[in-house]
């Protein structure tokens, strides 16, 4: 039987993506080979390559002069990447969560780094406000979509510098302006495909601004951009099943409408949460996250934390167990996470209250 996924990463995929995938494995296409076993240099999987890039332009509407790389690592080998290649002297950082905290420590270990603003004093229960992001700093980085705390900045900022983003887990969810970001990157499995892949935006006016030239090759994005991500042998498994990912985005009606779905995934759960005389949100509302909702048993009722998980479990649910550096609950509310998984997530809630009540 099929779960209700509610993991935070790796993320669920949609039916099809997943059944094409499969039957890649086993053989991509008529070629005799495996998507695992084909030359990244061969004519398969070029053509894989470059349809997956053109893709993701087309949803992003991404503007000329920009490139797309995918690369592996994970979005946290971009947090050295980032300040490797365009930290000269200091940097601008909003400090919303875990991944920010480390993009932060690594980017100290190249130069200076300014934190505007962190929500760290209520355990990142909100997105920073209220700060002027200085011009005087070689790029300011932010965090979009807090997957552990369970924040989000639904917004895109108007920078006075290139303006560097973090997001792995809320990309694909809605409509982006790119044109307002010099770089965008995110590790794939938190709403794009499998692990193993990370998808970079870049805008190559960027490139001119490296001065460095003790980079190590693998960790110059001109090298990735100048080779077509082939700079050495790609995920190509991963980077098909974004491919298949990218086209039901498109057959399903676009980011328009994983924005819609988003938002209606959300109030249904928040909805419920609000409502309940047992759960209760941790973030606060006006900066909840679409993405990741993040609850916990109110005060008195701490105690069965583990029997709601036993009765989900029941149900086929599955994921929901809190990061531990808040506890309580966890629904990641992905693009392929149906909003029928979300009712199933509700009802036994409301169960649950009502046979402890």
């Amino acid at each position: 039987m099929r779960k209700h996924i509610f993991n935070a990463g790796p993320c669920i995929l949609p039916d099809v993506v997943r059944e094409n995938t499969a039957k890649a494995i086993i053989e991509l296409g008529t070629s005799g080979q495996s998507i695992m076993e084909v030359s990244h240099r061969g004519k398969d999987f070029e053509a894989i390559m470059k349809e997956t890039t053109e893709l993701f332009k087309e949803i992003l509407e991404i503007p000329e002069g920009y490139s797309v790389l995918f690369l592996g690592g994970g979005a946290s080998l971009q947090f050295a990447m980032v300040p490797f290649n365009f930290l000269n002297t200091k940097a601008a950082y909003l400090n919303t969560g875990t991944w920010a905290s480390g993009a932060i420590k690594e980017a100290r270990l190249f130069g200076e780094v300014n934190v505007l603003a962190s929500s760290e004093d209520k355990n990142f229960c909100y997105y920073p406000k209220n700060y002027v992001i200085p011009k005087d700093v070689d790029y300011f980085h932010i965090t979009t979509n807090n997957t552990i705390f369970g924040t989000e900045l639904l917004k895109d900022l108007d920078s006075p510098v290139p303006l560097i983003a973090d997001m792995s887990s809320d990309i694909l969810s809605r409509p982006v302006d790119v044109s307002k970001y010099d770089l965008i990157y995110g590790g794939a499995q938190k709403n794009m495909g499998p692990a193993g892949v990370t998808v970079i935006i870049i805008k190559n006016e960027m490139l001119e601004r490296v001065t460095r030239t003790n980079i190590p090759t693998m960790l110059k994005y001109r090298v990735h951009v100048e080779n077509d991500s082939m700079k050495n042998t790609p995920p190509c498994t991963a980077i098909f099943t974004v491919r298949e990912v990218l086209k039901w985005v498109i057959s399903v009606g676009g980011l328009k409408e994983m924005d819609r779905r988003a938002q209606a995934k959300a109030d249904l759960l928040y909805n419920a949460i609000d409502a309940s005389k047992v759960f209760v949100g941790t973030a606060v509302k006006e900066d909840r996250s679409r993405m990741n909702i993040c609850f916990v048993m109110k005060e008195g009722y701490q105690d069965k934390e583990a029997d709601f998980l036993a009765l989900a479990s029941s149900k086929g649910i599955v994921g929901i167990k809190g990061h531990r550096s808040v506890g309580g609950f966890r629904a990641s509310c992905y693009n392929a996470l149906d909003i029928s998984s979300v009712q199933v997530l509700v009802d036994t809630m409301k169960e649950f209250e009502k046979s402890i009540s």
